[in-house]
């Protein structure tokens, strides 16, 4: 929180985790975010106290606060927009996707004055640029298209509707009673940072200022760190780097860049495209003999796993099917097993075991907790992974493919579990903390005391990014490679008396 006169901001304690979209309640008093650990809708009093627990949600991806007291979502596991009461319950569907009209989702809702309105975004595929801004009536469901290619829908008191298109922010007139706009839409200069499932960074407040972060602010620099925390970035230009993965030789990194995925060559410090059909392809994965890469794609419409020939010499090859969105993780040693992430709205985040001989897809977790970040062992025997069963996060170790006991590894909180290859070692993240447990994996499992290797502000795993492991161990067991963002801080702009100043760049007819 930072007041505009202040030069200072402080942490609200208990949002450690939180994740897209902090929306305010109307009276200003609270503050609903998204808990990325937890995988909970959460709010919190802004003087302070501990947060609420709302409703669990795979990811939120828009949330809207509206005078009724009820907040209305978008949950990326789940079809069309929710609502809940602001003091929890059960959630109820307000809008339905139109499978026969192409629509993926609905995203980002914004309440409309007087709550009886609303806007949100229709998408279909995945690029932002081919969505739809659209105004629906909560009573009657009569719904109106008012932009085509567009995201992030704001209303400006004004009486205007702003959105973001390809990083641009645009404004179009719009009569909130009758929903629909008046006018071309027009580019108003600003430059807005933009972000994955068609997000966008800017805010409007009632009494007529505008803030955002402009693209700058996206950039991230892939990082080389040892063991003591000593940082080593590597000599790329920073962008908006997603996933990140160290092929088995060490020599190239896998890496996803906006939308699609890239092969960065560390020894000839070149770069080529992995990726071509889909408007989303994230999480690459390197099998153990270095030759194939498996991904998270929506080729074929929902995002399934894909891999194909790591030197691009064939296309894509769709390897599971299912009715929600698979993100593989982990190849088990001799690559026959590839472990990955199923959201299921009713049992959320699994883990489910692909048998390449047969594409054979196998439940391994399967509970109504959230399990993720699943990862063989160098010898195949066990797999790491983290569940929040205990109320939050921490990192466990079973048999594979079991049975066998379970072993809690981290006591105080852990996610992002990574093995050393040697297979002495594991790895995992309590907040800013990269941790370290010895190991012993033969002829039976015991882990030693955790300790933290090096503390630092690197960007962190999170589903809504398709990886479940934001950072990769080198071969050598001795580095990591993660993402941090460019520069000491990111650059928020904020305009005082925007309104105003829109008045005369939009008039009427323009």
């Amino acid at each position: 929180m930072r007041a505009l006169d202040s030069p200072e901001a402080s942490p609200l304690a208990g949002t450690e985790g939180a994740y897209c979209t902090p929306t305010f309640s109307p009276d200003g008093h609270w503050v609903a975010f998204f808990d990325a650990r937890l995988r909970e809708l959460r709010k919190m009093a802004i003087w302070g106290g501990p947060p609420q627990t709302l409703t669990k949600a795979g990811g939120i991806v828009g949330a809207s606060w509206g005078g009724d007291d009820t907040i209305l979502y978008s949950d990326v596991d789940l079809p069309g927009l929710r609502k809940i009461s602001s003091i929890g319950g059960t959630p109820s569907a307000i809008t339905q996707l139109d499978s026969g009209k192409g629509e993926s989702a609905h995203r980002w809702p914004a309440v409309l004055p007087g709550g009886k309105a609303l806007l949100f975004v229709i998408q279909h595929g995945d690029n932002p640029d081919h969505a739809q801004v659209v105004a629906q009536r909560l009573d009657s469901g009569q719904r109106q298209v008012l932009v085509q290619g567009g995201t992030f829908p704001q209303y400006v008191p004004a009486g205007y509707l702003a959105f973001v298109r390809s990083g641009k922010l645009m404004v179009v007139r719009f009569d909130a009673r009758r929903l629909r706009v008046t006018d071309p839409a027009v580019d108003v200069s600003e430059d807005v940072q933009q972000s994955g499932f068609g997000a966008a960074q800017f805010g409007l407040s009632s009494g007529g200022s505008l803030v955002y972060v402009p693209p700058s602010g996206a950039r991230r620099s892939l990082v080389l760190v040892s063991r003591d925390g000593t940082e080593q970035v590597l000599g790329v230009r920073p962008q908006n780097f997603g996933s990140t993965r160290i092929s088995p030789d060490g020599r190239r990194l896998a890496v996803t860049l906006d939308t699609q995925i890239w092969i960065y060559d560390l020894l000839r410090d070149a770069w080529t495209r992995f990726t071509f059909e889909g408007d989303i392809n994230q999480g690459p994965v390197w099998s153990p003999d270095g030759k194939h890469i498996a991904f998270l794609s929506n080729k074929e419409g929902r995002r399934s796993i894909f891999w194909q020939l790591a030197d691009g010499s064939s296309g894509p090859e769709r390897l599971t099917v299912g009715d929600y969105e698979q993100v593989p993780v982990s190849w088990s040693p001799d690559g026959q097993l590839l472990a990955y992430v199923e959201a299921n709205p009713v049992t959320q985040e699994d883990i489910w075991i692909l048998r390449l001989s047969d594409r054979k897809q196998l439940p391994f977790l399967r509970t109504q907790f959230n399990e993720n970040a699943p990862t063989f062992s160098p010898d195949g025997n066990w797999l790491a992974y983290a569940s929040d069963e205990s109320g939050r996060f921490e990192v466990y170790v079973q048999p594979y493919p079991g049975p066998g006991p379970k072993y809690q590894i981290s006591s105080e909180g852990g996610s992002e579990p990574a093995w050393n290859p040697n297979g002495k070692e594991l790895f995992y993240r309590t907040g800013n903390k990269m941790m370290s447990t010895k190991v012993t994996i033969r002829p039976s499992f015991s882990a030693g005391q955790a300790r933290v290797l090096f503390e630092g502000q690197y960007v962190t795993g999170a589903a809504p990014e398709g990886e479940s492991t934001a950072y990769c161990v080198m071969p050598d067991g001795k580095h990591m490679i993660l993402r941090k963002q460019s520069g000491t801080t990111s650059q928020i702009m904020v305009v005082l008396n925007w309104f105003e100043d829109l008045k005369r760049r939009v008039p009427s007819g323009a």
